[in-house]
């Protein structure tokens, strides 16, 4: 394993192969305007942040041609995407002149799109924005959402892939002595 010492010593494309080990779900995060322009993005940096009140993030980059109507909007969705929808993950990723063209879809609160057959939709009024580093990060409030029993998409390492459950499998083998150390540090 290599470490590095400061700031100035990181590498940022080997810093960008540390933060792939770290698995996500893949989300597509749309909204509207008033005046009926569209936006959506590939993201997997959403995460939840609080229960009570029901507030969710997730960052966009400062150069995105799309953030200007996420700035403006006040509202956006999350479409949670479903192992099968691969390809609406690659179209919301790639710079198109209307990215919603093919693309079954119903209004959501506001207008913003709710992408048909995902594992889960979660519909938010902005509450915060913040400029961090290179990336403006939103922060909103939970409207409305709705989920199905649908695998998710994940994205591991550059690559998509698919969950497995491992609590049966897991529960069937013996511990390893480093799980072992951990799990008793932990209680």
């Amino acid at each position: 394993m290599k470490l590095s010492n400061s700031h100035d010593e990181i590498d940022l494309l080997d810093l960008r192969r540390a933060f792939g080990r770290f698995g996500t779900g893949v989300t597509v995060i749309t909204t509207s305007t008033a005046d009926g322009a569209r936006a959506g993005v590939t993201a997997n940096s959403f995460n939840t942040v609080s229960l009570d009140p029901p507030i969710v993030l997730w960052s966009l980059a400062g150069t995105s041609p799309s953030l200007e109507i996420f700035r403006t909007s006040g509202h956006f969705a999350v479409n949670v995407l479903a192992l099968e929808q691969i390809e609406l993950s690659r179209k919301f990723s790639r710079a198109s002149e209307d990215k919603f063209e093919g693309v079954a879809f119903t209004d959501g609160l506001q207008g913003a799109p709710l992408l048909a057959d995902c594992a889960a939709t979660i519909e938010c009024a902005v509450t915060n924005k913040h400029v961090v580093g290179d990336h403006v990060l939103f922060l909103g409030r939970v409207m409305r959402y709705s989920h199905a029993n649908a695998a998710p998409l994940l994205f591991f390492n550059g690559k998509y892939i698919q969950g497995a459950d491992l609590d049966a499998r897991l529960a069937a083998q013996p511990l390893s002595r480093a799980s072992s150390a951990l799990m008793a540090q932990s209680v």
